[in-house]
């Protein structure tokens, strides 16, 4: 009788504050995530995360970019796990030393520098992996984009894959079919690689990453006939043929700090800067296509997709219950 009243009143409980129950891993099991993970743990988790990007975007504005990108080169490599912050060990090939991610990926201080913070006012509490989701979604909003329900609870991986970094992140000089196998692998449709791919509208590139484009597409010693021609000379003076590889130029020249839908307006034009970004139009699938002009012609239309295209990029195999740990340093495994 005693048991019977006790499971009734949980039960009762489970019916009035389901999130009460959601916002705990259950013991035993593979949880899901959900937004108000940390609500008893960490309540002033949000409040922290927006104050130190604020203050860190305001000090350099393609922060927020880097933010962005961190977080989709995180969740291509062996799912959303913070894999991507783990530095060499003894039994670890760190992926910043891949490819795609050498001399390239930034914003390392920044998800160090929230991690601080946290440990200080809740420790051992908040994962690296949702930090780093985090970052993503406030330097978006910080930017003027969209935001997001963001689901939480990942937990941090304890190993990394150079291979898998090297393999799975789009190369800038990617044709669009390569783009779409790439998209596919993580369960990403068309509709996801154009609307995530509109995160180029804020950041920059370096030279290293759209040479190719000015000198020598084809292998035939010519520019892209896609550049539009004064675009083109413009980008010439910032990489030339010979030296220059880390010079940089906005991947959205007219409004390269704000998030908009301006980089569908310019790839129309012929200035979309990578390779990458130029196929959505001109690579001979409609679909990636007819989004980019929609996206051109409706701003409201991009944040919608983009915001559930990230909901989705971030439940790309997360580490949830005791499939992971918190780690106290995001740039080891505890």
């Amino acid at each position: 009788m005693a048991f019977t009243k006790v499971f009734s009143s949980i039960l009762m409980m489970f019916v009035l504050f389901p999130s009460l129950f959601m916002a705990f891993p259950l013991i035993g099991s593979r949880s899901s995530l959900v937004p108000e993970y940390y609500q008893f743990s960490c309540p002033q988790l949000n409040d922290i995360v927006m104050t130190v990007l604020e203050n860190a975007i305001a000090r350099a504005p393609r922060t927020a970019a880097s933010l962005l990108r961190l977080h989709f080169h995180d969740c291509f490599v062996q799912g959303c796990d913070a894999s991507v912050l783990l530095d060499d060990s003894s039994t670890i090939a760190s992926e910043k030393r891949a490819g795609p991610n050498l001399n390239s990926l930034r914003g390392y201080e920044v998800i160090d520098e929230i991690k601080a913070k946290l440990e200080e006012e809740c420790p051992e509490t908040v994962s690296c992996a949702d930090i780093i989701a985090l970052a993503a979604r406030g330097s978006t909003v910080i930017s003027g984009g969209p935001s997001w329900e963001l689901p939480l609870g990942r937990k941090d991986s304890n190993c990394a894959s150079i291979n898998l970094a090297n393999n799975n992140l789009p190369a800038p000089n990617s044709t669009i079919q390569n783009l779409i196998n790439l998209f596919k692998r993580q369960g990403l449709s068309e509709i996801d690689l154009v609307a995530l791919s509109g995160g180029h509208t804020i950041g920059m590139a370096r030279c290293a990453t759209f040479k190719q484009r000015l000198y020598n597409q084809k292998g035939n010693n010519q520019p892209d006939q896609t550049l539009e021609r004064a675009y083109y000379f413009g980008l010439k003076t910032i990489c030339p043929i010979i030296g220059g590889d880390n010079n940089i130029s906005p991947l959205d020249l007219a409004s390269p700090a704000r998030f908009d839908n301006t980089y569908f307006k310019l790839i129309q034009w012929g200035k979309g800067l990578l390779t990458s970004d130029e196929v959505l139009l001109t690579g001979n699938v409609r679909m990636t296509a007819e989004l980019v002009k929609a996206y051109a012609l409706d701003e409201a239309l991009f944040f919608r997709q983009f915001a559930e295209s990230m909901t989705k990029m971030g439940n790309i195999n997360p580490l949830t219950g005791y499939n992971g740990e918190v780690r106290k340093n995001c740039h080891r495994v505890n």
